[in-house]
């Protein structure tokens, strides 16, 4: 096991809390420690996550150290987080949330007297540009109570509450609540040139951020053993969705490293296409019609322009420049480094994209939405960038920063474009050469099976010519180019159980090890792999295994029902960014086929693709 020098919050510690344009990570001992304003992507104004509280937090905790967590939890179908706290002297209530639509970037801590007298201590250390940038802070009163204001080059940061002191390049203070009091802390970020915006209503604001997310939970359709986990998974799909541009971040952190130590870390703050399609197929599954077209929408958008320049991923808006770039100051979460913002990835050829954005618009087609002027031309162009790009090879799924192959999944993924594309004409009337992309796909079958397929070893490998296998192989019956029970997909599954399962039943992506990745070997099981393996097995019979499996992933969530990216069954540890969309998808998917399988009603059967 990894020891870090700098003891930091296990990651399966903290909470999420949305405003649907950021989040922030609150630890279960009230230590607000990461948090970006105003975006997903922006500049963070506390990083401790990665560093030290030098970094920039927010504590607000008993100032007892006796003080101990009674329950921490969401009100029920919101991100509005409770942490019941006890101590000698009596209990508290602190409820922790973001207001949604109000069109301010904030963060509220209500703090109320359950019985007796609790003490809170409250300690800030604002530091914009990621732990770099010290503010300059002064005191202020007025008719709102007393308030701390940080400003520094465009930012600025106003703080209203109990009056705080300075202290080594802090902010220190202590408050009462007594029975049946409560103090409300209200943090805004706003631009430094504006005017301070004036005092929220905190109970509207708590009352409206409760009704929206309740709202918007009571739309989803589908019920099952794994209901709950399924709407609270829907639940951080909608928090991790900017509420503007419809673009959805893979994870509203960075570089939290896939293995302890390692040079693994990667900023995810950003809307991968991959992600994206995967999203809409999910929420249209669910119920969320609106929802799902916005997400066709954003991505439509995004890709908008000459297909040439297509990316695999975007900023929250659609940009397209993410320069990669290391944050040297930061020593990184359990001394991972290096630490990094934007994502270099962004300028690979990965050529499953345009098939993962296919499949999923042509599900969509067959819920009944129906294309626009806009929409399919659009597609046709990513069919046509995918033709003249047919015998290239990339960098595959999980992003390898060596050598391009042909990696059968991706090859796989470019059948399954002109498979959609076939579809799109002779099912849904649209317009196009069908039987030149019939041609294609058919060709495209035969090199796979040819290429892709070793029949000594009786199994599709992760590149052409190779031995190795590849978790994302479980795609191939998901897209339909095979059935899921087809005796060359149960010879590889067979394949990826004796070479990739951990010796706690959890699925690597692939061997590190040997593998031309471009880093140094080594990490965890991705969690969204041994979904796909629950998926896998409830499609082709083997039931109760994929019940087995499926238990034991939904119990590493987290007290919230949250995952990161990895798991480390060993030492109890969840690894990589959080909350991370692809797991919480994986998590979606799997429930559905274990629904389909058992022949329960509820789910939409756009999965098994006919």
């Amino acid at each position: 096991m990894w020891l870090s020098r700098t003891m930091q919050t296990p990651i399966e510690d903290y909470a999420l809390l949305s405003d649907l344009h950021t989040g922030a990570l609150i630890s279960r001992t009230g230590s607000l420690d990461w948090l970006c304003f105003p975006r997903f992507d922006s500049d963070s104004v506390f990083a401790a996550l990665l560093g030290t509280p030098e970094h920039g937090r927010w504590l607000v905790t008993p100032d007892s150290p006796r003080a101990e967590v009674v329950s921490r939890s969401y009100i029920d179908s919101t991100f509005v987080l409770q942490t019941h706290w006890r101590t000698p002297e009596g209990e508290a209530l602190v409820t922790d949330f973001m207001p949604v639509a109000d069109r301010r970037a904030n963060v509220i801590r209500r703090v109320q007297g359950l019985s007796g007298s609790v003490t809170f201590r409250q300690e800030l250390q604002i530091r914009f540009g990621y732990g770099e940038i010290v503010p300059w802070v002064t005191q202020h009163s007025g008719d709102d109570g007393p308030a701390l204001l940080a400003i520094a080059g465009p930012d600025a940061l106003l703080l209203r509450g109990p009056r705080l002191h300075a202290e080594n390049n802090s902010h220190q203070g202590t408050f009462e609540v007594l029975e049946g009091a409560v103090v409300d802390l209200e943090m805004i970020w706003y631009p430094s040139h504006r005017e301070t915006p004036g005092a929220l209503d905190v109970e509207e604001a708590l009352d409206a951020t409760i009704s929206y997310w309740r709202a918007w939970e009571a739309s989803s359709e589908g019920n099952g053993h794994y209901s709950a986990a399924v709407r609270r998974s829907l639940l951080v799909l909608r928090a991790l969705t900017h509420e503007d541009t419809g673009g959805i971040v893979a994870a509203p952190t960075t570089s939290l490293p896939e293995q302890f130590g390692g040079a693994r870390n990667w900023d995810y703050r950003f809307c991968w296409l991959r992600d994206a399609a995967l999203t809409l197929e999910a929420m249209m599954t669910h119920g969320f019609a609106e929802e799902a077209l916005g997400w066709r929408n954003w991505l439509l958008r995004a890709v908008a322009g000459d297909p040439e320049d297509l990316q695999i991923m975007y900023g929250v808006a659609g940009e397209r420049r993410l320069p990669e770039r290391e944050l040297d100051h930061l020593p990184g979460y359990a001394d991972s480094v290096p630490v990094r913002v934007g994502n270099g990835a962004v300028d690979q050829y990965q050529a499953d994209v345009v098939g993962e954005v296919l499949v999923a618009l042509e599900k969509l087609r067959c819920h009944g939405v129906r294309e626009d002027d806009f929409s399919w031309p659009l597609q046709r162009a990513l069919i046509n960038f995918t033709r003249n790009h047919l015998h290239d090879p990339d960098h595959g799924i999980w992003e390898m920063r060596g050598k391009k192959q042909f990696f059968t999944h991706s090859r796989v993924m470019v059948w399954a474009t002109f498979d959609c594309a076939v579809r799109a004409v002779r099912d849904h009337g649209l317009d196009g050469p069908v039987e030149e992309w019939a041609d294609i796909r058919d060709r495209m079958h035969a090199e796979i099976m040819e290429r892709g397929f070793d029949r000594e070893l009786n199994s599709f490998t992760q590149v052409y010519g190779g031995t190795e296998v590849d978790a994302s192989l479980l795609q191939l019956p998901q897209v339909g180019f095979l059935d899921y029970d087809d005796p060359r997909m149960l010879g590889t599954v067979e394949r990826i159980e004796k070479d990739l399962l951990d010796s706690e039943g959890l699925l690597l992506r692939y061997r590190t090890h040997g593998a031309d990745d471009g880093l140094d070997p080594g990490e965890h099981p991705f969690l969204a792999c041994s979904f796909w393996l629950v998926e896998q097995y409830a499609m082709s019979g083997r039931g109760e295994e994929a019940g087995r499996l499926m238990q034991q992933l939904v119990g590493y969530s987290n007290e919230l029902g949250l995952l990161s990216e990895e798991y480390d069954a060993v030492n109890h540890r969840m690894v990589g960014n959080f909350p991370q969309a692809f797991s919480h998808l994986g998590l979606v998917r799997a429930a559905d086929a274990l629904q389909i399988a058992r022949g329960e009603a509820g789910v939409h059967e756009l999965m098994a693709r006919e």
